[in-house]
Formats: structure tokens, sequence, C-alpha cells
């Protein structure tokens, strides 16, 4: 079973990852499950090259 972006955000939040990376082409999909995650507001992204953006969770 493939794991959500809604998944990576818990572990995120968790502390069991440190990052997630997302592509412009699975932007939409990670976007729609980021903007109605909790904690959402602790969620940093730093945009990089070709569309690519990794975000970590602020502690």
């Amino acid at each position: 079973m493939e794991e959500t972006f809604k998944d990576k955000l818990e572990k995120l939040a968790n502390g069991e990852i440190t990052e997630i990376k997302i592509t412009a082409e699975n932007f939409m999909d990670f976007q729609e499950e980021f903007m109605n995650f909790p904690q959402r507001k602790r969620v940093v992204g730093i945009a990089g090259h070709n569309g690519q953006i990794i975000y970590h969770f602020e502690r």
C-alpha cells in the first residue's frame, strides 16, 4: 500500500521522518492534504530547483 501525503505529514509531525520532498507534478495532491492538516502552520517549505519543495516540521 502506498503511503499517502496525510501519512507523511503525520510522520513529519511525530518526528518519524525529517522532511517531505514534493515535486511540481504532485504538488496539488499534497496541497489538498496539507490544507487539511491541523498543524500545517508548523510545516515549513523551502523551494528548490525545478519546482521541488522540501517541507520540514518546526519544533
